[in-house]
């Protein structure tokens, strides 16, 4: 379960104080007592460890760390908004005693956590378990939660407690509201000086062997306090990690982004695609390769459907050839690995996902050039994603990297 220090309530406040620019102005607002606001901001403040007004005689100034905690909470706030309107609730035409209720349940960080967890794992056993609380405290969460809102947000089925519609779209704006609210904390302690917090990283294949690595051994080697977290799926599952706010960020081969105007792409290097065999393979014997011992040959090829079988399909056409079909069909490079030890299959990947075997020896490429299947190697990242300085860092880091063996000529096709 993941924990924030930061609660939703006190931001409430806060983007209050900070919008009326003063303690009675936000009282007014809020309805509540000017002794609450005060107090409401003094906690967030001493939970942040820093100062995010200056009490001047003509009202509340924001500090620079207001500056940038007004930024995130914004953001927080509009995701929350659009939960709302996504569940066609209009604060503004309700009754006020309505109204309250609504943003009691909305700006409760740990009730939403609990939903989003139960959306997640649809089983309230396991949910409680990570909570530390009773499952009958769970259905209680969710039941208040569905009473406010006016909506069902669960069914019950075999496969446990299912989102419905409402719910899958609820879920979708409060994850990427808690994401934000996850990157406060470190954002803030990124004025003083300290990288720190939680990066999630999409790793796609081709960045899992060496350049994913080898960027966050330098990352960690300069800034201790940060963790990182990969996350091995296929794009698709990655996407909607990017999207929900679960990813900071994919790295690996690009996919177009025409039909998914909500995501962007960096590339930050080119690769082609290698036939790869064992060292001591029959068709390294060979003075020369064909397109019929390729085609005679056993193959390993991942998923129908992904980018690299697609490459393959590619390059074979332009030989005038359909590719051959798979013996074997497998998108993982241990299962990968093992078979072209262990036998004469053979496979079309990147050099670079086999470097470590080809550097010592294992295997080898085969001196024949897939044409067709060049690709672009990047980052993907959500439209308008404030990303947070750690996962900044770890970007700027892989290019770096990128550039560092581009210009020792370690990068070679």
């Amino acid at each position: 379960m993941r924990q924030s220090l930061v609660s939703l309530r006190g931001l409430r406040v806060f983007i209050s104080v900070a919008t009326a620019g003063s303690i009675k102005k936000s009282a007014d607002n809020l309805f509540r007592a000017p002794s609450a606001i005060t107090k409401s901001v003094r906690d967030l403040e001493l939970s942040l460890d820093v100062q995010l007004f200056e009490r001047k005689s003509r009202g509340m100034l924001l500090t620079a760390f207001g500056e940038v905690l007004l930024l995130r909470a914004r953001r927080i706030e509009e995701e929350l908004r659009l939960a709302l309107q996504e569940l066609e609730i209009s604060p503004k035409t309700m009754r006020q005693a309505d109204n309250a209720a609504i943003f009691s349940i909305l700006f409760n960080e740990k009730r939403l956590q609990i939903f989003v967890d139960l959306s997640e794992h649809h089983h309230m056993p396991t949910v409680a378990k990570e909570h530390g609380i009773s499952q009958p405290a769970v259905s209680m969460s969710i039941r208040e939660l569905e009473s406010t809102l006016g909506q069902r947000l669960f069914e019950r089925s075999a496969k446990g407690l299912i989102p419905t519609e409402k719910g899958v779209a609820f879920a979708f704006r409060v994850k990427r509201a808690l994401a934000e609210l996850r990157i406060i904390v470190p954002e803030l302690a990124a004025i003083q000086g300290s990288i720190e917090g939680m990066i999630t990283v999409g790793a796609l294949p081709f960045s899992r062997a060496s350049i994913l690595p080898a960027s966050i051994a330098r990352l960690v080697k300069k800034h201790p306090r940060l963790r990182i977290r990969t996350i091995e799926s296929p794009y698709e599952a990655l996407a909607t990690g990017l999207r929900n706010g679960d990813v900071d960020f994919i790295l690996g081969a690009l996919r177009p982004t025409d039909d998914a105007n909500d995501l962007m792409t960096e590339a930050l290097l080119s690769d082609m695609v290698s036939i790869v065999v064992r060292t001591d393979h029959p068709l390294t014997q060979q003075s020369k390769v064909t397109v019929r011992d390729l085609l005679d040959a056993q193959w390993i090829m991942s998923r129908n459907g992904s980018p690299a079988r697609e490459l393959v399909i590619r390059a074979f056409k332009h030989m005038g050839h359909s590719a051959p079909a798979p013996v074997v069909e497998t998108g993982d490079q241990v299962i990968l690995r093992g078979l072209l030890m262990q036998s004469d299959m053979i496979t079309a990947i990147s050099a670079h996902q086999l470097q470590f075997e080809i550097d010592t020896g294992s295997l080898v490429t085969l001196d024949f050039p897939l044409h067709k299947t060049m690709r672009d190697i990047g980052v993907t990242q959500r439209v308008g994603a404030r990303l947070s300085p750690g996962a900044n860092s770890l970007i700027q880091e892989i290019k770096a990297l990128v550039q560092d063996m581009a210009s020792s000529s370690a990068w070679t096709h």
